[in-house]
């Protein structure tokens, strides 16, 4: 293999700047006032802030709002990545076997990709209006009566909902990219040991899928956690009241609509903490089942 060699050797950290000055300016700068400010009382309008050390973080973890939005923000998490992994998993295995139409298909299902999470938020609140939303319709068919908005849960499932369908197309594009990796002559041969096909799926081709799989869950969790505030946003149209709300969109309104700028910052860096230790976790312990070819 023939080694690159630079006839500069600053040019090679000249091309990373641009880069780097992305990273720096948008990432470790925010995350280091957030830091910053966490450790302040903070004038809303800017006049001034006070050093109170850990007393933002003390307020947070203490308060019983906050557990409860931990909680949900958990139950949230859990559900919209594990039915958005298993939706598109199983539309990934139909449309790796489907012969008529396949091209559509695929295309079809990859189109809720390119709509933006408030415009998801907003389709939410036409499709569960009370008056002329279908799915609000289709509820009261069976017995459930919709409230969009008002009741605690049947906001939360229009969430999950809404959530889960905005995150299908980019699983389902990663699995049927898996499954068509796997080498035809493997397919055979499973065929010929395991006649039964959910049998053959779950003792062949679900542990090849593993890698693709273990990458697509932490895609999904960073998804539910951070990416759904614009489907949180729009759905409790800037007035979320006793609804569900996640820890993103509770920093969001503690601190650009309550003026708490301290126990915002606070809360971010929780929030950003959990996400590193849940990070380091998945590939400390889940990585080790998964094998890399």
């Amino acid at each position: 293999m023939k080694k690159v060699q630079f006839s500069r050797p600053l040019f090679p950290y000249l091309l990373l700047v641009p880069q780097l000055s992305i990273i720096m300016i948008f990432f470790y700068w925010p995350a280091a006032e957030a830091i910053r400010a966490s450790f302040y009382l903070e004038d809303p309008f800017g006049f001034g802030s006070t050093f109170v050390g850990l007393d933002n973080y003390r307020d947070t973890l203490s308060g019983s709002e906050y557990g409860r939005v931990a909680w949900f923000t958990l139950i949230f998490t859990t559900l919209v990545a594990f039915f958005s992994l298993a939706i598109a998993l199983l539309l990934a295995v139909k449309a790796d076997t489907v012969l008529r139409g396949a091209r559509s298909y695929r295309v079809a299902l990859m189109w809720v990709y390119a709509i933006a999470p408030p415009v998801a938020g907003l389709m939410a609140i036409l499709l569960f209006d009370q008056r002329l939303g279908p799915f609000t319709h289709m509820a009261q068919f069976f017995g459930w009566d919709f409230t969009l908005g008002v009741n605690y849960w049947d906001t939360a499932t229009a969430m999950v909902i809404v959530s889960v369908w905005k995150q299908i197309p980019i699983n389902f594009i990663f699995f049927l990219a898996g499954l068509q990796s796997i080498p035809r002559s493997v397919r055979e041969a499973a065929l010929i040991d395991n006649p039964n096909g959910l049998s053959r799926f779950f003792s062949v081709t679900f542990p090849l899928l593993a890698p693709t799989g273990f990458f697509l869950l932490i895609i999904n969790i960073t998804y539910a956690l951070f990416d759904t505030f614009g489907v949180v946003d729009l759905i409790h149209k800037g007035e979320p009241g006793n609804n569900p709300v996640t820890l993103v969109y509770k920093v969001f309104l503690d601190g650009f609509r309550g003026g708490d700028l301290g126990g915002s910052s606070a809360q971010s860096v929780i929030l950003m903490v959990l996400v590193l230790i849940l990070t380091v976790v998945q590939f400390r312990f889940m990585e080790r089942r998964v094998h890399y070819n």
